[in-house]
């Protein structure tokens, strides 16, 4: 794929007025895209600050979403620049397409100063030198700062070592349906706290037409990618682990990981079924169109920012979060953590520059105003005290449930483990094959990716 600029030597319009809302969507697989990246000069796209120029800055943030988008051109990135005598020229690239993108740039010499980048991604970016070593500028916070933060920051770690500074917290939950559990004779007031509680909720609450489902009982996303996602909350329920503490070797093809895929399974197959519409993407759907609004669905796995735009769509109804389960005789577990971050391009021209736009976006009044905005959870402990948590039950859940989240490991190969781990749970829950067999063929290629990459 060939990266280049498509605005190259332009004269640049003052600084305020130029702040182009760009996202990138994924056109065609393995089409050749071109893509606008700030900047005359190739590696590291940074300016001029070092000969006594203005000092400029690029950034490529993954996702398209227009409410952010907004947040980050119009108010966030003006006062930075407001304050710095900067220049910040903010690129939006679709999710699907960042990681192919970057690659091609950093080939060119032509990759941001700054992107942003999920945390799996970051032990890849770390072995072929592609990004900074944080430790030093992270020790210089102050410690109040670093206390504050103390939850997020491991998830941007690799071998202890801080690469990636997290810009939220995420996770998810089930939301349920008061209304519904209340019709159908459940107590909304104590929900379940166990998934095998929650299969039997879901059997009550499921709707049929013949044999057909017309209310799902209960929904966890089974899409592409997503469904990793949730085999790994179900495996975390049931105690399992997705790979070794050496990140050398996949131990989800376990007991736990044979159970956690079987209930995975069970929610779409069989006589007691509660889920319809395998491999469908509910999660991205417009809130409109949610199965919680549409009551297609009594209850579903969601991120906070759906849930809110959930509650938003439909006032009038009593829609609420559970805590995270387990199965019976384990701990609570949830799929969560550090969420997506910012990483400073090893070749970059101006690396202190970049720093302070981190800390710019990660100062306490700016990193609230961008979770609000986002409809995420804040990365800041203090967050909690804010008007933005306290005013949202949503978002207080989410905080409150933060201590029982987990996530995917920060090791060399996780994303090509993902997709060799993804394509083996699809086959399962599609009945081609058993849960053991689905993971067992998984680890075997997991094994060879971390092997390689060890």
């Amino acid at each position: 794929m060939d990266v280049h600029s498509t605005h190259a030597c332009t004269p640049r319009t003052p600084r305020g007025r130029r702040h182009a809302r760009r996202a990138t969507a994924l056109l065609a697989l393995g089409a050749a895209t071109a893509l606008a990246i700030s900047g005359c000069a190739a590696g590291g796209g940074s300016g001029d600050s070092d000969d006594g120029g203005d000092k400029t800055l690029s950034v490529w943030l993954p996702g398209t979403n227009q409410a952010e988008i907004d947040l980050v051109t119009d108010t966030i990135v003006p006062a930075f620049e407001e304050e710095t005598g900067a220049e910040v020229e903010v690129t939006y690239v679709d999710w699907g397409d960042i990681s192919t993108k970057l690659n091609s740039a950093f080939a060119a010499g032509t990759a941001p100063d700054i992107f942003g980048h999920g945390p799996a991604a970051t032990a890849d970016f770390v072995a072929n030198d592609r990004i900074l070593d944080l430790d030093d500028r992270v020790a210089e916070l102050s410690q109040a700062d670093r206390d504050d933060l103390a939850t997020a920051l491991p998830g941007g770690q690799v071998d202890g070592v801080q690469y990636l500074m997290p810009l939220s917290l995420q996770g998810y939950l089930v939301m349920y349906d008061a209304d519904a559990f209340t019709a159908a004779g459940l107590d909304p007031d104590s929900p379940p706290t166990t998934w095998e509680e929650l299969k039997d909720a879901a059997e009550t609450l499921t709707e049929r037409n013949g044999s057909t489902i017309t209310r799902s009982g209960f929904l966890a996303p089974s899409q592409a990618i997503a469904r990793q996602q949730t085999f790994a909350t179900f495996l975390f329920g049931e105690g399992g682990t997705l790979v070794n503490e050496a990140g050398t070797e996949a131990e989800f093809a376990s007991a736990e990981g044979a159970d956690a895929l079987d209930f995975f399974t069970s929610l779409y197959t069989g006589d007691d079924a509660v889920s319809a519409n395998l491999g469908e993407d509910y999660l991205n759907a417009p809130a409109a169109q949610q199965p919680l609004v549409q009551q297609t669905a009594a209850m579903t796995i969601q991120a906070p920012s759906m849930m809110q735009q959930i509650v938003d769509a439909a006032p009038d109804r009593d829609l609420r979060v559970m805590p995270p389960l387990s199965f019976e005789g384990g701990d609570p577990a949830a799929f969560g953590g550090a969420g997506p971050g910012l990483m400073i391009n090893a070749d970059s021209k101006d690396p202190d520059l970049a720093w302070s736009f981190i800390e710019y976006m990660l100062s306490p009044e700016v990193s609230t105003e961008y979770t609000q905005g986002t409809g995420t959870i804040p990365v800041r402990a203090s967050a909690a005290e804010s008007d933005y948590a306290k005013n949202s039950p949503i978002i207080t859940a989410f905080l409150a449930a933060s201590p029982d989240f987990q996530t995917n490991p920060n090791v060399v190969g996780w994303v090509q483990v993902r997709d060799a781990l993804d394509k083996q749970l699809e086959r399962a829950l599609n009945g081609v094959a058993t849960s053991q067999e689905a993971l067992d063929e998984a680890a075997a290629e997991a094994d060879k990716i971390l092997g390689a990459n060890g």
